[in-house]
């Protein structure tokens, strides 16, 4: 295959891997990919390049759950490179129920070169990916989302010109976002303040290993129930849906619990000056009120427009033998 451009030189090689939690990456294979996605960005959106790296490969989707940015920025982002996404939802194929998974994982890995599964249980992507022969690629699962704080790392790089040293505040549901999250965030130095109603912390097993990361990397954790004690001079305010797909019951109860906790303008009064605001969308008016969401400090939509450059970025990573041309950004 012709070659596009000299690689960078660079230690890191993750073609064959999969990526199904950002917490079995080291640092420097996360910044890896951040610099991939900022490389693509450049040559193909800046620069006008055409870069068929994907040429002559399939990506196999598999969609339990709904979705715009992930199912958009997979196939978007597979088509430009060259590449074939076939898009496959539950009426197409029901995981373990008309075929085991292990039959379906095989299947697949014979006629496709990766697999991007977006799934209600995480322990399926486990079993797909030790049954699989080619990449497995995690676009949502109850544990974590890595596909989206790969983004969200890649639009504060972008508005910071660095990550290390910031602080973001979580103030929200203890889900699959946060969780991704706390398991990269002491990696690239950042510290997290995160605040949750009662019952609705983050998984034990995940808390734990995010405060083994921030002794090792020498981060600071917080874990609270106040909204604004968590913003409190943070960099980064971050929410997310308080209600995911699956929890459609629990609405009433939610919205009473998360009570207090909508990000607002005097929520940022608490922050550091240079504050900004993240949100992975859909977004609902009752988690942040419209003068934050649509203000000069919202990088939402820039975050939104990242999910492609980073699951591009994924997929090279784990496909091909392309390394970065652009100079490695400071992180």
């Amino acid at each position: 295959m012709r070659r596009y451009g000299t690689p960078a030189q660079m230690s890191v090689h993750l073609k064959g891997r999969d990526l199904l939690s950002l917490q079995s990456y080291t640092a420097d294979e996360l910044k890896y990919l951040l610099w991939m996605a900022s490389d693509l960005k450049q040559r193909i959106k800046h620069k006008g390049e055409y870069l068929p790296l994907m040429q002559g490969k399939s990506l196999a989707m598999i969609f339990e759950k709904r979705s715009t940015r992930t199912r958009l920025s997979a196939e978007t982002g597979f088509a430009l490179l060259g590449g074939h996404p076939s898009f496959l939802t539950t009426q197409d194929i029901h995981l373990g129920t008309n075929e085991s998974l292990t039959d379906t994982a095989r299947v697949l890995s014979s006629m496709t070169n990766a697999i991007l599964a977006r799934v209600y249980n995480h322990n399926d992507l486990d079993l797909m990916a030790k049954e699989a022969t080619i990449p497995v690629i995690n676009g949502l699962s109850d544990l974590y989302h890595p596909l989206q704080v790969l983004a969200d790392y890649l639009t504060l790089q972008e508005h910071y010109g660095g990550l290390k040293g910031l602080t973001m505040a979580w103030i929200g549901d203890g889900n699959n976002v946060l969780q991704s999250l706390m398991a990269s965030a002491a990696k690239l130095g950042m510290h997290l303040r995160i605040a949750t109603p009662r019952g609705f912390e983050p998984d034990l097993r995940i808390t734990k290993i995010t405060e083994q990361n921030s002794k090792e990397y020498g981060t600071k954790l917080l874990l609270t129930t106040d909204p604004l004690e968590a913003a409190d001079s943070a960099n980064v305010l971050v929410t997310d849906t308080w209600i995911s797909m699956g929890q459609e019951e629990e609405k009433q109860e939610r919205l009473k619990a998360f009570q207090g906790y909508q990000v607002t303008m005097q929520t940022a009064k608490s922050a550091a000056s240079n504050w900004t605001f993240l949100h992975c969308l859909p977004r609902k008016p009752e988690e942040v009120d419209d003068e934050v969401f649509y203000s000069p400090r919202s990088l939402v939509f820039q975050e939104a427009e990242n999910r492609k450059w980073t699951i591009m970025a994924v997929m090279v990573s784990l496909l091909t033998d392309y390394s970065p041309q652009l100079q490695k950004p400071t992180f």
